[in-house]
């Protein structure tokens, strides 16, 4: 499958950056008597389209992405979708978790529509091993540095003794995917418990494991320095005291906890436990409402509306046009900011200053007209099943220049707008995700104003999955990942014959399914053919639950599960399976139901 990226930066650098009521002022509510989380607004049901990729633009898969109480895996592309998300009006947190990264996540306004969602997971990779009990230090070549008194404990508050994996990154304020990098958004909770929009000038992420792999933290009334270096684009803006801020990983924000001091071309500071932390000034907000049309006033959605603070050397904030051709949320007060925004050949077409305000900013209308550089237009189509009804639950990449954008389908239907500029032909790719069925890449060239794709089939099957539904939990899918293991003799204590085992992982997803016969048929638990393990996904929680024979374990006597094998092929081919069942109250009074298509590996 091809990599894409979603048309999506979230709240970069000094600029909070979102999709949001440009006339609701509570986000910055300053009252220092109120919970902050109060600024967020009531609860509401939001849906979320999104896209997990590593530190080289690679889509990951398995990922376990979590919005409110709702958790799901990323496909082979990376997507997730989660629909009726519970979050609240003005804050939505998404975590993203797979072994071997860095937790990853961003924080955002959510809008009525499909939110469009970006993480770029950092390998969790140590950088070096130190020991509990000894004074050391650990560095990056960006001169980045720890300096730790060699005193741990566990995430349980145990001391801990023994050897210690330090992994580190530093994300300067330079990088061009920082947006993507970094957790949350540059949204803070300052010590007074006012909102406040960051200024970034570096942050750091430590992470410490112990030999058994455990989570360290620094142990309690014990500190580390930390060094950063100041890019030398910021030294002569650099304050001499800056506010150090940690990212709270449970609530999705960031928060004021001590200062650094400048010490030549570095921030020095020292903190009490590690997650990521960030050297930040800070400024109040104003709101800031664009709304992009084209040269008959019709609204232009996918746009990517750049800022970029002219006192800085950071990188821009970007954010896209809804459906409606807006994006509104936070800036400074006290700075004058660019506004550009480019075609998707990356020339710039548009260029303006917006000065310092103590008010809400409501620009007028920007009119993007056609020219050389750039033509909008819309691609509308209808993405199909194999009996040309409509795909229900789906989306379309279309690939376009250099850029990759995902959209979501709604009843089957699809429509979107590009600023096209000298390149004429573009690529359409979709995805049934209900049926497991992919349409073929097809390439297409643009009409006038308007093109439309008509049908897009979704025919081919996706080479191997296990989908699996435990009572009304929202399906689970395990694409590749799936080993099959055939003659396996005696297990069980002897109580059958083993003659294969299906395994298959996906992020928190697993189902095992264990055979007595390979022979096409139906088979019943009672008949003591077969067994399944599975994982049940509900909310925070992960439980295992299984369907075994009677001999196996007391109490299984009123377990009712039925397995049906329609294909068994030689190794290479394609084992076919479908199964179901229901378990008594000591499992919960569960019901599972699934299918498995599957490669034959021994």
């Amino acid at each position: 499958m091809k990599k894409f990226q979603i048309l999506l930066a979230l709240l970069v650098l000094s600029i909070a950056f979102s999709s949001c009521n440009p006339n609701d002022d509570n986000t910055t509510n300053t009252n220092n008597n109120t919970n902050f989380s109060e600024n967020f607004g009531a609860k509401v049901d939001r849906d979320f389209i999104g896209q997990v990729v590593d530190t080289n633009n690679q889509p990951i898969p398995n990922v376990a992405v979590k919005i409110g109480t709702s958790t799901v895996q990323t496909d082979m592309n990376g997507v997730f979708i989660i629909n009726q998300a519970n979050v609240n009006e003005r804050f939505a947190y998404i975590i993203a978790k797979k072994a071997g990264f860095i937790d990853g996540s961003r924080a955002m306004v959510p809008t009525n529509g499909k939110n469009n969602v970006r993480i770029m997971m950092i390998p969790n990779t140590p950088l070096a091993t130190i020991q509990s009990g000894v004074a050391s230090e650990v560095a990056l070549p960006s001169g980045t540095k720890v300096v730790f008194d060699g005193a741990f404990e566990t995430e349980a508050g145990v001391a801990y003794s023994g050897s210690v994996a330090v992994a580190m990154f530093h994300l300067a304020a330079s990088n061009e995917n920082i947006s993507s990098l970094m957790p949350g958004m540059l949204y803070a909770q300052a010590t007074d418990g006012s909102a406040k929009v960051l200024e970034t000038f570096g942050m750091m992420q430590v992470e410490l494991k112990g030999n058994a792999g455990q989570k360290l933290q620094i142990a309690k009334t014990h500190t580390a320095q930390i060094n950063m270096p100041i890019e030398a684009s910021q030294l002569t803006t650099a304050p001499n005291s800056i506010p150090l801020w940690h990212f709270d990983e449970e609530n999705g924000y960031w928060k004021q906890e001590g200062s650094a001091t400048k010490l030549g071309n570095k921030y020095v500071g020292t903190v009490s436990h590690f997650s990521w932390w960030n050297c930040d000034a800070f400024s109040s907000l104003v709101s800031l409402t664009v709304k992009v049309v084209d040269s008959n006033g019709n609204p232009l959605s996918n746009v990517g509306v750049s800022l970029k603070i002219n006192s800085t050397s950071t990188n821009s904030s970007v954010q896209f046009t809804d459906n409606i051709g807006q994006v509104s949320g936070l800036i400074p007060t006290d700075q004058s900011i660019t506004l550009t925004i480019k075609n998707e050949c990356e020339e710039v077409i548009y260029t303006s200053q917006i000065e310092p305000s103590t008010s809400n900013i409501n620009l007028p209308n920007i009119i993007l007209q056609d020219n050389s550089q750039t033509q909008s237009n819309t691609i509308n189509g209808i993405l199909t099943k194999c009996d040309n009804s409509k795909v229900i639950n789906g989306y379309v990449i279309i690939k376009y220049v250099n850029n990759s954008m995902i959209y979501n389908v709604t009843n089957g239907e699809f429509s979107f707008n590009l600023l096209r500029c000298n390149t004429n032909n573009f690529t359409l790719q979709g995805y049934d995700l209900d049926n497991l069925q992919t349409s073929k890449k097809l390439t297409y060239s643009f009409n006038p104003l308007i093109t439309n794709v008509g049908f897009l089939p979704t025919c081919t099957t996706i080479d191997e999955f296990i989908s699996f539904k435990v009572n009304n939990d929202q399906t689970q899918y395990i694409y590749g990942n799936i080993d099959t293991q055939n003659n396996l003799g005696s297990n069980f204590n002897n109580v059958f014959i083993t003659n294969f085992q299906i395994i298959g992982v996906q992020g928190q997803s697993y189902i095992a399914i264990s055979g007595g016969t390979n022979q096409i048929g139906s088979y019943s638990l009672e008949d003591n053919n077969f067994s399944i393990s599975f994982t049940r996904v509900t909310g925070n929680i992960t439980s295992t639950l299984a369907f075994y024979p009677h001999a196996l374990a007391i109490g299984t006597a009123y377990q009712h599960c039925n397995l049906k094998i329609n294909k068994f092929e030689a190794i290479g081919g394609y084992i076919d399976i479908t199964f179901s069942g229901s378990g008594p109250e000591q499992f919960g009074e569960i019901t599972l139901v699934g299918v498995a298509h599957v490669r034959r590996d021994y």
